[in-house]
């Protein structure tokens, strides 16, 4: 008994202190479109998953869930193309909100203030809002950002975090700027509709942590110029907010890059935030890693010479991103784009040109677009066997070691007859079962 609570107590600190600092986890806005397509999922023991949130959660040790909303959402791309993935309004966030909370897990809210995906070289405004002068724009943002909150709010999917934009280091609403000097630049405009958007968010989600996404991360030069454009103009943010994919970013550390030319790396630049906003945490809102077909378009780095473009390359990728994470203190968070991606969706009735979920696979998600009789299989590496654990095989689970989180959780059975599993929520409250009963980790049984 001396030894189990003396892991108890181990484990409750470890437990105590990343809830207080870590979030890992990914982002599932697609995930109610599989379950209504009748995609299902396998684990790493292949048994089906009744619900990915909470697997995500008692499994691997997930503790934050992102999502993104649209204003008034098509199902359309930038260019008019159907997408049926593009359909996360207010209805649909407050459902999976709802879900997120109700799983014990921290709620990342995206705004992207638009009808369709925002990004580096899409900064359209929502159709309603086109034509505006930039003080009315901001008031639509303030407007707009209040409704939302306040109607999550009322429907306890309160988020836990709040993304104001999405990938704008270039502008936002239509409101074009560079990080760099250029007379193009409405930084006036622009710095107005953050500053709407951040003082909404403190208004009615006092708690929240506020997250400014950019996706140039490991350019320091536009970091430092971007971030302190908003710092100096007064934008009231508490997260440098990162998108990260290796094809269009770069490699991951120093030795990595040590024979090219271009020495720039995720690591080296998060370092130099570091020494530029040390008040400010990082949180790599989005990253991902192909295990099968290589992008054929816009690709600006071949890191496959370090990562393959196959499974073993993508639980690679995601072991080498946590190990070099973890140790920085300013890093906050990973979280994974569309890990949920299956293919298309499985109704029997799919239309093969469109798609139900997405238009395209971009065979980045943690499993198999092929769905056999009972479900998609997850990405393996290999067996799970004497000595090894789900984490060893399969990135999801490897994930979770960013916070602590260890999948099994018992290391040494004999030292604590009787326990079967160590499971860690988002209050920092450790449940131990034991026989088939669970326990509170002094000792109560619940």
């Amino acid at each position: 008994m001396k030894k189990l609570s003396l892991f108890i107590i181990a484990l409750v600190c470890v437990c105590a202190h990343a809830q207080e600092t870590r979030y890992v986890g990914g982002d599932i806005s697609a995930l109610p479109l599989y379950e209504q397509h009748n995609s299902a999922y396998k684990d790493a023991y292949g048994k089906n998953i009744s619900d990915l949130i909470t697997w995500f959660v008692n499994d691997c040790g997930w503790n934050t869930f992102r999502v993104r909303i649209f204003v008034n959402p098509t199902r359309a791309d930038q260019d008019g193309s159907a997408n049926p993935s593009v359909c996360q309004d207010l209805a649909y966030v407050t459902a999976l909100g709802q879900r997120i909370k109700a799983a014990g897990a921290y709620f990342m809210l995206d705004f992207h203030y638009s009808d369709t995906w925002v990004d580096a070289t899409h900064i359209q405004a929502p159709e309603a809002w086109k034509g505006k002068s930039d003080a009315a724009m901001a008031d639509s943002v303030a407007a707009y950002t209040r409704r939302v909150l306040t109607t999550l709010n009322e429907a306890n999917a309160t988020p836990d975090m709040v993304q104001v934009g999405n990938e704008i280091m270039y502008g936002l609403c239509g409101i074009k700027v560079k990080p760099y000097d250029d007379a193009s630049s409405n930084w006036t405009g622009y710095l107005g509709l953050l500053k709407a958007g951040c003082n909404a968010v403190r208004e009615l989600c006092p708690q929240a942590r506020i997250i400014i996404h950019t996706d140039r991360p490991t350019n320091s030069g536009y970091n430092a110029y971007y971030y302190n454009k908003l710092i100096n103009g007064g934008v009231n943010f508490d997260v440098i907010g990162l998108s990260y994919y290796p094809f269009w970013h770069g490699y991951l550390t120093n030795e990595q890059v040590a024979s090219k030319s271009d020495k720039n790396n995720l690591v080296k630049a998060i370092n130099q935030l570091a020494t530029d906003f040390p008040d400010k945490k990082v949180h790599i809102v989005e990253c991902a890693y192909n295990f099968q077909y290589w992008p054929s378009k816009g690709v600006n780095y071949n890191t496959q010479d370090v990562w393959a473009c196959s499974k073993e390359g993508q639980y690679n990728f995601v072991k080498d991103l946590v190990d070099a994470l973890k140790p920085l203190e300013n890093v906050e968070g990973i979280s994974y784009w569309f890990p949920e991606e299956a293919g298309n969706g499985d109704d029997t009735n799919w239309n093969t040109s469109n798609g139900t979920v997405i238009v395209s696979w971009q065979n980045r998600g943690f499993w198999n677009e092929d769905k056999s009789t009972t479900g998609h299989a997850i990405n393996r590496t290999g067996q799970i066997t004497e000595g090894k654990t789900a984490a060893d095989v399969c990135a999801p689970y490897y994930m979770g070691k960013f916070v602590g989180f260890e999948p099994q959780g018992i290391t040494n059975p004999s030292a604590n007859e009787g326990v079967q599993a160590v499971k860690m929520f988002r209050n920092g409250q450790l449940v131990i079962e034991r026989n088939g009963i669970l326990y509170s980790s002094d000792g109560k049984r619940l």
